[in-house]
């Protein structure tokens, strides 16, 4: 009787917070899971304009997969994602570790470099395009102090396209990621330091030995928001480049939106929609393993 008492006290302990957040449950399970069966589900129909209910099993992904543009686009967000993430990390980490100096003024310094993350991915994209424009942007001034044979111009050159865009979006992001490293180093105990100090252990050591194995959450976590960004890369690319020269700097995201609105094929649409979210998953799935499972969850 006893335990049978017990329970429901603890079905209705803490009523009201569960309450407050059963709109935002009702939402999660109604619009997202909802509207992602229904994308995943129309995938597998020739659905052109509007939503049709024909199906015709795999042959979107078929389709998809056979497309020169597609194929261009998941090349590019590979090229994109690795760089990306290893000069966001190695940036912004350096940047946390000069800023964890104590150094002057530096407040200042702080809110410089983590200004373009303030900016949306369209007004940084238009910046970097005027920047890396041959006519007036950094080419025509380096030429103008005297060295005529510069060249810069790879929002133009097919074959490095993709870097030009590559460095807007790392001037955009690492600051953001050097304030969750600052974070994660100001969480470090300083008795650490100063025991290192005392061995005499050089500083570099420290970090790649000590520091850096112990902010391990923290560099997992900038790396599923840094993957979270490449992912659905599309407002910097519209802006900069809009898939051009021709489309060689297309990606995933602008994919679907222009198979979705400006083709009006909604089942290729779908399907490259839910190539994404397969490779949202891929990163997901080992994030929540690592941070909540295996040998941590026992």
């Amino acid at each position: 009787m006893s335990y049978r008492a017990k329970r429901p006290n603890r079905l209705f302990r803490n009523l009201s917070a569960k309450i407050a957040a059963l709109p935002m449950i009702v939402t999660a399970l109604c619009v997202f899971i909802g509207c992602t069966v229904w994308t995943v589900l129309y995938s597998f129909t020739k659905s052109r304009m509007l939503p049709k209910a024909d199906f015709v099993g795999l042959l979107q992904y078929e389709r998809l997969w056979d497309t020169r543009r597609w194929i261009l686009s998941v090349e590019n967000l590979a090229i994109f994602g690795g760089c990306m993430m290893v000069l966001s990390l190695v940036i912004g980490f350096s940047l946390a570790a000069l800023l964890d100096q104590k150094i002057r003024f530096e407040n200042a310094i702080r809110t410089i470099i983590l200004y373009p993350f303030a900016l949306g991915f369209v007004v940084t994209g238009l910046v970097w395009q005027w920047i890396l424009n041959p006519d007036f942007g950094l080419q025509s001034v380096v030429r103008g102090f005297g060295w005529a044979g510069f060249e810069f111009d790879p929002l133009f050159d097919v074959d490095i396209v993709i870097y030009g865009v590559l460095i807007a979006a790392v001037w955009q992001g690492s600051g953001f990621i050097m304030i969750v490293m600052l974070a994660g180093l100001r969480g470090i105990d300083q008795e650490i330091w100063k025991a290192a100090h005392i061995d005499g252990i050089p500083a570099w050591k420290t970090y790649v030995v000590v520091i850096i194995p112990m902010m391990r959450p923290v560099f997992v976590t900038a790396l599923v928001l840094i993957a979270s960004g490449i992912i659905k890369v599309y407002d910097l690319v519209k802006a900069q480049t809009n898939g051009g020269p021709g489309i060689a700097s297309e990606v995933p995201a602008k994919y679907v939106i222009d198979m979705m609105f400006n083709n009006l094929n909604l089942g290729q649409g779908f399907a490259a929609s839910n190539m994404m979210l397969l490779s949202v998953l891929v990163i997901l799935i080992p994030w929540a393993y690592l941070e909540f499972g295996g040998k941590k969850h026992a």
